[in-house]
């Protein structure tokens, strides 16, 4: 059996798996932002009335945001450091602004996956194409030398199929970067409305003197 078309039909295959797998995350990770936003903006409606620190843990209770996550870590930090009398005013206020910032960084975790995933396909599928591509224009070398022939009849086949791996790989490289850059920004943004939100929350627990 001739072992190059068997490379090229892999390449084809490989490419195949990554375009699903890269319309998959695509999917996922879209649905995965809608419901974060719905539950962040019905937290945030609600949040813009809070005038206390102590109205905090009701709508913490009735959302699932990231948002409320934040602020609910805050709280637990809050509650522990009012509990302990050894530690002084500015070491309380350290120990709050830390529970924030690994919150933070946990949420911008969670909505990281699959994201490193649609940036290295998109980085490899063009080169994979082409290799497939490679390989085609091998095998239509091959055919010539055994054949002693260059009509169109004879590499026609290996290089149309050299070029569909071509295509394949650029199609599926191209959803994938657009997709990256279009969750990135989307992080971006998150990552200050969390800033934000974290601000505000150290705002409302100084105002109320929480913190001791």
């Amino acid at each position: 059996m001739d072992l190059v078309p068997d490379i090229v039909d892999l390449v084809l295959y490989l490419l195949g798996v990554l375009s699903v797998l890269v319309w998959s995350i695509i999917l996922m990770k879209s649905w995965a932002w809608y419901k974060s936003r719905s539950a962040s903006n019905n937290f945030l409606s609600e949040w813009q009335q809070v005038k206390t620190i102590y109205e905090l843990p009701k709508i913490i209770a009735n959302s699932n945001s990231s948002f409320a996550r934040l602020c609910d870590a805050g709280m637990r930090a809050m509650n522990e450091v009012m509990a302990n009398s050894v530690l002084r005013r500015n070491e309380r206020q350290e120990v709050i602004l830390l529970s924030l910032k690994q919150q933070a960084y946990l949420e911008q975790k969670r909505m990281d996956g699959g994201v490193a995933v649609l940036a290295s396909i998109g980085s490899t599928a063009p080169f994979i194409g082409l290799f497939g591509t490679v390989w085609g224009i091998m095998n239509a070398l091959r055919t010539i030398t055994a054949t002693g022939s260059a009509g169109l009849d004879v590499v026609a086949g290996p290089i149309g199929e050299a070029l569909i791996a071509t295509a394949i790989g650029i199609a599926t490289a191209v959803p994938a970067v657009l997709a990256y850059n279009y969750f990135m920004r989307k992080q971006k943004v998150h990552k200050a409305d969390m800033e934000q939100i974290a601000s505000r929350f150290q705002s409302l627990l100084t105002q109320s003197g929480a913190e001791g």
